[in-house]
C-alpha cells in the first residue's frame, strides 16, 4: 500500500506559529482526501513527548532516530536519512536532501526582510530553500507573490506550484474576557508582524488592541494599558475572540499568505492589512490596505472600518465570499495531484 510521509516536526517546535497550523491542517486534509490505496504517516525527530504531533486520520507519528538539531545537521550535510514512504511532503523547508520530496516554501522573508529574523535563522532558511529549489521534486508556495519573488532570488530547477492555504473550522466558541469593541491581531509576536505600529495606531484612535499569539523572538514589547495580550489560545477560545472583533488587523511587513486574514473573513470580521504583496493577493480587494510601516496610513485604514458602518458591512460580505476560495480540502487535492504527477 503506497504511503505519503508528512514531516510534522514543526508541531513540536517551541513556537509552531502559522507553519504549525499549516502542517497540522494540511496533513489532516491529505489523510481525508487520500487517493484509493494510499495512507498518510506523520514523521518527527526524536523528542521526549511526541503527542503534540498526533493528528486525527494520520498514522504515527513515527519517530526518526535523531533529535531535531541533529536531524537538521544531518540533512544539511547530505546524509541520506530517508524518513520512509513512497513520497514525502515537507510542510516547511526542513526536508531530506534527496529523494521524491515536495517542499512547501511559505515566504521569501529570508531575502526580502532578513532583519526581521535572527541572522542564523535567515541564513539557515536561505540555505535549505536553495537546496530544495535545486533538488526537490517540486516546490509548493501559497501565493503567486511568493512564486514571483522566489524566482528573483533563487535558481529554480524544481517546478513551482501555487497552492493556497485553507480556512480552519474552529468549532464551537468558548467565552474569553475581551473588551466590548476591539482591534484584533493574531500571530507570533515578533518584528515582522508590525505589531508595535498597530499598538501605536490603536492608542491614537482610542480603541483596545487584543493580541492572540505567543511571544516570539526580537524582544517586541507590547505592554500598554490599551493592549490585552492573550498568548496562545485553543481553537474554541480563538473562535470567540475572532468572531467578536470589530476588525482584524494584519500590519505585517512581509507575509507568504496570512492565515488570520482569511479566517477573519470567513468569520464575518472586516480586515485591514498592509500592502505586502501576498496579503493584497489573498485579500483580493475584500480588505482595506495601507502602506507598510505607515502608522498614519494604518490609523486611517482602521478609522475607515471602525467608524463607517456601510463600509464595514460591505467588507464583511466581500470577505465571506473571498474566504470561500480557500479550503484545506482544495489545498490537499492540489498537493496530491503534484505528488501523483511526480512533482511535475
Amino acid at each position: 500500500m503506497p504511503n505519503l510521509v508528512v514531516l510534522t516536526e514543526q508541531l513540536l517546535a517551541p513556537v509552531p506559529g502559522g507553519t504549525g497550523r499549516y502542517t497540522r491542517e494540511l496533513a489532516r486534509a491529505l489523510a481525508a482526501t487520500a487517493p484509493a490505496g494510499w495512507t498518510v504517516t506523520g514523521v518527527v525527530g526524536r523528542h521526549a513527548d511526541v503527542e503534540a504531533a498526533r493528528i486525527p486520520g494520520v498514522l504515527g507519528p513515527r519517530v526518526l532516530p535523531l533529535p531535531r538539531r541533529a536531524l537538521v545537521a544531518a540533512w544539511e550535510r547530505g546524509v541520506p536519512l530517508w524518513p520512509g514512504g513512497d513520497a514525502v511532503h515537507a510542510p516547511t523547508p526542513l526536508a531530506p536532501p534527496r529523494g521524491r520530496v515536495v517542499v512547501t516554501v511559505h515566504d521569501t522573508v529570508p531575502w526580502t526582510h532578513p532583519e526581521t529574523l535572527t541572522p542564523r535563522g535567515a541564513a539557515w532558511h536561505r540555505k535549505v530553500i536553495e537546496r530544495a529549489a535545486a533538488r526537490a521534486s517540486a516546490l509548493v508556495v501559497p501565493t503567486r507573490a511568493v512564486a514571483d519573488e522566489l524566482r528573483s532570488f533563487v535558481s529554480l530547477r524544481a517546478p513551482v506550484h501555487v497552492v493556497g492555504n485553507g480556512v480552519t473550522d474552529l468549532g464551537e466558541a468558548v467565552p474569553v474576557d475581551v473588551p466590548e469593541r476591539y482591534v484584533l491581531a493574531v500571530g507570533t509576536i515578533e518584528p515582522r508582524k508590525g505589531l508595535v505600529d498597530l499598538s501605536r495606531a490603536c492608542a491614537e484612535i482610542g480603541v483596545p488592541l487584543v493580541v492572540v499569539g505567543p511571544q516570539g523572538w526580537g524582544g517586541v514589547d507590547l505592554r500598554a494599558p490599551h493592549v490585552r495580550l492573550l498568548g496562545r489560545l485553543s481553537d474554541a477560545r480563538l473562535a470567540y475572540v475572532l468572531r467578536r472583533a470589530s476588525v482584524l488587523a494584519a500590519p505585517s511587513l512581509a507575509e507568504g499568505f496570512g492565515l488570520p486574514l482569511v479566517e477573519a473573513m470567513a468569520a464575518g470580521v472586516p480586515v485591514v492589512h498592509s500592502d505586502a504583496p501576498a496579503l493584497v493577493e489573498v485579500a483580493g480587494g475584500a480588505g482595506v490596505a495601507f502602506p507598510r510601516g505607515s502608522v498614519p496610513g494604518l490609523v486611517a485604514a482602521l478609522r475607515s472600518v471602525l467608524f463607517d458602518e456601510a463600509l464595514s458591512g460591505l467588507l464583511v460580505a466581500d470577505g465571506r465570499q473571498r474566504a470561500e476560495a480557500f479550503t484545506w480540502e482544495n489545498a490537499a487535492r492540489a498537493v496530491w495531484a503534484i505528488h501523483q504527477a511526480g512533482g511535475r
